[in-house]
């Protein structure tokens, strides 16, 4: 409760304050990573190649269990006109391509995934450039993520200036 009534009193005295000097230059400049990621051309690429790349392995995986459902059915059927131990021999094997089959698919989704996060990272490191500039430029002393700020003026959100920048510096990050 202490807290709470510190960061009003903290607001109350800012706000006029902030009024009298004129414009805000924080030097602690604020993004919102997610809208970067999301927003700018390059990172709307690479969440499209991604996307993409993912419904390729949910179509491949939908073929996969047709084939694996069609086999179970024939099994199925031909069961009465076989030995327990021709159906087990059967059965057995198939419990086996089924296994294979689940550790092949896991190991393409945690492939997807590692893509997903090394396309993630490129693009951080890629953009930092052009935060950096912006810092500079306005004497900012830090930049931080939107999820770790509780309380900022509006003036230290840097997030649409960085996009129409990123923009104008990497396209879709294919230059």
């Amino acid at each position: 409760m202490r807290l709470v009534c510190a960061i009003l009193v903290w607001v109350l005295m800012a706000v006029p304050l902030a009024a009298q000097q004129g414009p805000v230059n924080p030097q602690i400049l604020i993004i919102d990573s997610e809208r970067l990621y999301f927003e700018t051309l390059y990172g709307r690429r690479l969440a499209r190649d991604l996307a993409e790349q993912a419904a390729a392995v949910q179509a491949e995986n939908d073929r996969i269990v047709e084939t694996l459902t069609e086999e179970e059915r024939s099994l199925t059927l031909r069961r009465p006109d076989m030995t327990p131990e021709e159906f087990r021999a059967e059965a057995d094997a198939f419990d086996e391509m089924v296994q294979e089959v689940r550790r092949a698919r896991d190991a393409k989704n945690t492939e997807l995934q590692a893509a997903s996060t090394a396309a993630r990272a490129e693009f951080e490191e890629r953009v930092q450039s052009v935060i950096i500039d912006v810092m500079l430029e306005r004497g900012a002393l830090m930049v931080m993520d939107q999820r770790n700020v509780i309380l900022s003026v509006r003036a230290a959100n840097i997030t649409d200036d960085l996009i129409v920048r990123i923009d104008a510096a990497l396209g879709d990050g294919t230059r």
